[in-house]
């Protein structure tokens, strides 16, 4: 069995890696044309477009990857069957139930190669990515610290700790300086929200410096004008797709403890937990295709029906889980539904093969 293992997962394998490249270059190319329209403006160069897509590709290769594992173990096992060396497996005594338990542990040694790029390496280096771009364009905001976001605001510097979904800041610390580098007012903020053109901060602790002394004060709100624009903001804020499974959960416990929806948070982090149940259900429908009623067709229309097969998956997937959150559905069942069914079509489909 262990040389059947390595045959099979050789070319279930290689040809899966295939399918990545030629889609990663897709995706990327495609990704290109639309940073054009930024090209030009600030610091932001085709050289500086390039980095950023180089490195948001670890997002996509985890993205792509159950549509990959599809199609490549098709055209795997596709060309193992075109060459007549399934049909000789099989005459040989080995089961089918051998032959897929062999496709899946390789696709098993997939998945945890590609999980570990989507929870460690992906948001790291899109994160990353996102602070290049908004230094390029922008002009103002910094790189990420471990200290929160810093941007500089003519002769104030901003630092924000907490970036939140809806035009919301938190933890706010502005240190305004006069023209001969002296630092003047040291502001702290609790909590800050864009209304009506301008920001508005609550629970504001304000430190005037002078010859004299500092002078505090404390203040309930104030308006704070800046050139920061909740647009700038956006590129910082925390999306769900640039967390790590960790990540998401430790801020699904935040929002709660703040009162505040963490429903999309929490679609998010049942449908990364079942990211490898995904990819393996991809990679068993291939199973069904290669052996059952399409044994007898070309190589092209194998591909042709998997591409289908995976957009429709992933199009279902997409759709259900917005009607989830439109629906208030429980976040667990909005992202197992879609994958229950295509499971269940697998396994109808594998117990017609004769």
């Amino acid at each position: 069995m262990k040389i059947l293992d390595r045959y099979l997962g050789m070319a279930v394998a290689t040809s899966t890696l295939i399918v990545m490249l030629v889609l990663i270059a897709l995706f990327f190319f495609i990704d290109l044309v639309d940073q054009l329209g930024d090209v030009g403006k600030g610091n932001y160069g085709l050289a500086e477009a390039i980095q950023y897509l180089l490195l948001v590709q670890p997002r996509n290769i985890y993205t792509l990857f159950p549509l990959a594992a599809l199609l490549g173990s098709l055209l795997g096992l596709g060309w193992l069957a075109s060459n007549s060396e399934l049909l000789v497996l099989r005459a040989a005594g080995i089961s089918l139930g051998q032959i897929s338990l062999s496709v899946m542990k390789v696709g098993l040694l997939m998945i945890m190669a590609v999980t570990f790029i989507g929870e460690v390496v992906a948001p790291a280096s899109e994160q990353y990515a996102q602070s290049l771009r908004s230094v390029a364009l922008s002009n103002r905001i910094t790189l990420k610290t471990d200290y929160g976001f810093w941007t500089r605001d003519g002769t104030s510097f901003i630092n924000i700790r907490t970036v939140l979904p809806g035009q919301r800041l938190g933890d706010i610390n502005i240190y305004e300086f006069d023209d001969t580098h002296q630092l003047r007012v040291a502001t702290y903020a609790k909590n800050a929200h864009f209304k009506k053109g301008r920001w508005m901060l609550e629970g504001i602790i304000q430190s005037r410096v002078s010859e004299a002394g500092v002078d505090t004060r404390q203040v309930a709100r104030a308006t704070w004008e800046s050139l920061l624009s909740p647009d700038l903001v956006n590129v910082l804020s925390i999306t769900p797709e640039r967390l790590s499974t960790l990540e998401l959960y430790k801020y699904i416990d935040y929002l709660h403890n703040n009162g505040q929806d963490a429903k999309p948070y929490e679609l998010a982090f049942w449908t990364r937990l079942s990211w490898p149940l995904t990819t393996a259900i991809m990679t068993f429908m291939a199973i069904p295709f290669v052996f059952g009623s399409l044994r007898s067709t070309s190589m092209g229309q194998r591909m042709l029906t998997g591409s289908l097969v995976g957009i429709g998956f992933y199009l279902f997937n997409q759709t259900f889980s917005q009607i989830g959150l439109v629906y208030n559905f429980n976040p667990i069942f909005s992202a197992l539904l879609p994958i229950s069914l295509f499971f269940m079509l697998s396994l109808i489909l594998v117990r017609k093969i004769r």
